[in-house]
């Protein structure tokens, strides 16, 4: 209103402002009271009150402010038509009653009306553009978050696996040998149940790690670092104790390798020792981790009885997990019949680009 004023003063055949001219200024900020409840409503007062005052000759200037205001907000409500139909409508009126209805086209007037209403019209869809815009970053920043958490999820239950099934199934074993034996050779029992607390222990400590990771207080570091395919020689002893003889070869120039790498190569060789032990009644087990310029080879063979039905296996988690991991990292997994008889895994994976 205060502009409205001063414009009056630069506009001398402009009507005086009056009680009128008042209160089509106050239309605007009413409307904004009613914006939430009435989105439909506010527009076409402010619309409407717009187009009387320029119509009724008050001052040109400052009644676009409020106009502006109900406008931008109404595009941002999701409402554009209405506020294109609204200010196309201002336009009309203003255009007819003020600077056609005079007998003579002032095409100034007309000028500077489009310059208004092309402003008004371009900041509702500037903002809403940048609004939706936010809105799009925001929605595909939580996607990734959400995925980024399932992939974690996904990981967790994987490690998961492969510890509890490892060591819950050497207990397994050293247990029923302690049974079978108490009575028998007492003296073959100390043996068994120390590999029974040994395996128990370790695996505690790589669950209490996972634990922590799923409980994410301020993103806890590990409390202790990842298995690297050095431990490979923990599964040998550890299979050593459940009857299970495993020898441990290394082929080419050993050396240092990525931290995934090293660990879904000792998960992989974990995994298949695990299923000599459970399933394949073996008595004999070979690891050989290969080593070449460009790729890394883990095998796993025994003497068990799974050659026979090598390419009828059940994919249960312990080789989809297998796959997965090699897939992961670009490489590749083969389950196969054994030269020893039994059943051999395979799993190649390229070291040269991990670098």
């Amino acid at each position: 209103m205060a502009g409205t004023f001063g414009a009056a003063h630069a506009q001398p055949h402009s009507r005086p402002v009056d009680a009128v001219a008042v209160t089509l200024l106050l239309a605007a900020p009413v409307s904004l009271l009613l914006v939430r409840r009435s989105p439909v409503v506010a527009p076409l007062l402010t619309g409407a009150a717009t187009a009387l005052f320029i119509a009724l000759g008050y001052p040109f200037g400052p009644v676009f402010l409020g106009f502006a205001v109900v406008m931008v907000v109404t595009v941002l409500r999701g409402l554009r038509p209405l506020a294109w139909a609204v200010v196309l409508g201002v336009v009309v009126v203003a255009t007819l009653t003020r600077f056609v209805g005079h007998g003579s086209v002032d095409w100034q007037g007309i000028g500077g009306l489009l310059a208004w209403t092309g402003i008004v019209v371009a900041l509702g869809e500037l903002v809403r553009v940048r609004r939706d815009r936010a809105v799009s970053y925001r929605e595909a920043a939580q996607e990734r978050r959400r995925r980024q958490a399932g992939e974690e999820r996904l990981r967790i239950a994987q490690e998961l696996h492969d510890v509890v099934a490892h060591h819950m199934s050497l207990i397994n074993v050293q247990a029923g040998v302690a049974l079978h034996l108490a009575d028998r050779r007492p003296e073959t029992v100390e043996p068994a149940l120390q590999a029974i607390k040994d395996a128990s222990k370790e695996a505690l400590g790589e669950l209490r790690s996972l634990i922590d990771l799923l409980r994410d207080d301020d993103n806890p570091a590990p409390r202790s670092p990842a298995p690297t395919l050095e431990a490979v020689g923990d599964i040998v002893e550890r299979s050593a104790h459940a009857g299970l003889a495993v020898t441990k070869i290394v082929e080419g120039q050993q050396r240092p390798l990525p931290a995934a790498l090293e660990l879904a190569a000792y998960r992989i060789v974990q995994e298949a020792i695990t299923n000599v032990v459970r399933h394949a009644r073996a008595s004999r087990a070979e690891v050989v981790i290969s080593y070449t310029a460009d790729t890394l080879t883990v095998r796993v063979d025994d003497d068990g009885v799974g050659g026979a039905r090598a390419g009828r296996l059940d994919a249960g988690n312990g080789l989809r997990g297998m796959h997965e991991r090699a897939a992961s990292l670009g490489g590749a997994l083969q389950v196969s019949a054994s030269p020893m008889g039994g059943l051999r895994v395979e799993a190649t994976l390229p070291a040269e680009g991990l670098r």
